[in-house]
């Protein structure tokens, strides 16, 4: 049974097992014991929320998801063909935070009131609703919110709280860790932890979240400080799960965790290390560009002083700044499963800034539509080399790689003169026995970019094959074609000029789509460079100089 086949089966029958093991009356009267009367310790929320979100909440029932929105319809909280992002957000609670930031008594009375009329409707075992990583989510966000919303509560609301959340801690512990991995596994681990240091009697759960903590540490963040998952985004929302558990310990009275603070120290430059000139993310393997203020306060709350480096060897990415032009490159193999369902199938492909203006970009990410999530993924939403038109890597359905490249090699050579990037990787070679290998090369103080993109197949080549090599514009540049068609000149929104012309390649301006910010996508162009490699050694050059 081909892998992801296994893996399907697989999944199904934990599910089935599951439901046989949680969804009876003698696991529901399983989840009884001792009822906290109130919080020993209120874990602190960093994170601030947003104003406008919460108004549109109580006045309207509406939900507010990156910039995409929701009315809840039904009472009971179960929408009808949303994705599981919108899942995560409903019942994660995290919209708590808005209501707060509205402040006032109406706010509180809607946290109120939403949070019993969830309660009402899940007192029991749900397969989705009480999923490990969304119930870590909510309690954390109960938690953490509980002032605002709980502590003038009636006696009575009081009570049925913290029923809800000793039933739904003693699930979480006995859940734990399951088959959850990533990102999701931390987020469960942040509520265990929460529960731990906040509901009396839960010593238990707090030492078995603390060694979850130590475990996960050295599988998802590797020694240069990048994520497992190669995510920008995913990266910084570790770096917040770190930094909520290192202030919730601390306020408990627990001595500093070295393991946690070590990991906060290494991640702060890593994620440095994306941040295009305008403050916010390059687009790799499902990122969007982010929020240049909450980055910043991100970093700021880390306490971490660090200076952004230049290569991250580990987690496969290399940087160039010279004078205001940034170039970030994907030189790293995909991730292994399960950390790669939302990785991208485009090795060699690079972003590249200049000052403020963002040049070349990658399309994007959809936060919460998954049809578009996956055609985001594919190697031609990418400033990358596509060989007949095919991904080189094959995406399954349950959005694990298949075909992916085994081989990179990278290598960087820094002279007065500039900085060349050198890297190689295997992934077309199963489909056609090519080799691709790109170069970079920036001098002139960033005012001249050269590329060169060399195939090569060792095997005797079978047939002709289509290569096209893409540059996608971000949409604020207008790209105009030039000397007869031959050259492709850019205007930067800052209005500097730069002049993109390629030997060994028909160029063309077409129509491409930018998703690096919300959920709405903005048309845009890409330069493509297209030619047949007839012979074992193809090579593609092109040139970006500034006018």
């Amino acid at each position: 049974m081909p892998q992801p086949l296994f893996r399907e089966f697989k999944h199904t029958l934990q599910k089935n097992v599951a439901r046989l093991a949680y969804n009876s009356l003698l696991y529901g009267w399983s989840l009884s014991g001792d009822i906290p009367r109130q919080l020993v310790l209120k874990p602190a929320d960093l994170w601030p929320g947003q104003a406008e979100k919460g108004r549109w909440l109580i006045h309207g029932g509406i939900f507010t998801l990156s910039d995409d929105q929701l009315e809840l319809h039904n009472a009971n909280w179960h929408p009808e063909e949303v994705s599981d992002a919108w899942i995560r957000h409903l019942h994660g609670f995290d919209w708590l935070r808005d209501l707060r930031a509205l402040g006032g008594n109406a706010g509180r009375l809607a946290a109120r009131a939403m949070i019993e009329s969830w309660m009402d409707h899940h007192h029991g075992w749900h397969e989705l609703y009480w999923r490990p990583d969304i119930l870590g989510r909510r309690i954390a966000a109960w938690l953490t919110a509980y002032d605002f919303y709980g502590e003038s509560a009636s006696a009575e609301f009081q009570e049925r709280l913290f029923l809800s959340l000793s039933r739904q801690v003693r699930h979480l512990a006995r859940a734990l860790p399951g088959s959850l991995s990533g990102l999701p596994l931390l987020h469960a681990v942040r509520g265990l932890t929460f529960a731990g240091v906040a509901l009396e009697g839960r010593e238990a759960q707090l030492e078995q979240a603390l060694n979850l903590l130590d475990r996960e540490i050295d599988r998802q963040i590797s020694k240069d400080g990048g994520g497992v998952t190669r995510h920008p985004g995913d990266m910084m929302e570790i770096l917040k799960i770190l930094i909520d558990l290192r202030a919730t310990l601390r306020q408990a009275g627990f001595p500093p965790l070295d393991k946690i603070q070590s990991a906060i120290d290494r991640m702060v430059p890593a994620l440095r290390f994306f941040r295009h000139g305008d403050g916010k993310f390059a687009l790799f393997n499902g990122a969007q560009e982010g929020e240049d203020d909450t980055i910043k306060y991100v970093l700021l709350q880390s306490g971490a002083r660090a200076r952004t480096i230049s290569s991250l060897p580990k987690t496969g990415y290399e940087r160039i700044a010279l004078g205001k032009s940034i170039l970030i490159m994907d030189t790293g193999r995909a991730p292994a499963y399960p950390y790669d369902v939302s990785a991208h199938c485009a090795p060699l492909a690079f972003e590249w800034s200049y000052g403020r203006d963002r040049v070349f970009v990658n399309c994007g990410s959809h936060p919460t539509q998954e049809d578009w999530q996956d055609a985001l993924r594919a190697t031609p939403a990418h400033n990358a080399l596509t060989i007949d038109h095919r991904n080189v890597c094959e995406i399954h359905r349950d959005g694990s790689l298949s075909r992916k490249p085994k081989k990179m090699v990278v290598s960087r050579e820094e002279k007065s003169g500039g900085i060349l990037i050198d890297a190689c990787h295997d992934g077309y070679l199963p489909l056609s026995g090519i080799t691709h290998r790109r170069r970079i090369f920036m001098g002139d103080q960033g005012h001249d970019i050269r590329g060169e993109d060399n195939l090569t197949c060792s095997v005797g080549l079978g047939r002709v094959h289509t290569v096209s090599v893409r540059f996608h514009l971000h949409p604020r540049v207008t790209g105009s074609l030039v000397n007869d068609g031959k050259d492709v000149l850019l205007r930067l929104p800052s209005g500097t000029g730069w002049r993109v012309s390629c030997e060994g390649a028909t160029l063309a301006l077409d129509d491409s789509v930018y998703l690096g910010e919300g959920t709405r996508p903005r048309k845009t162009k890409q330069i493509v460079l297209t030619t047949l490699m007839d012979s074992d050694f193809k090579q593609i050059k092109w040139v970006c100089q500034k006018e």
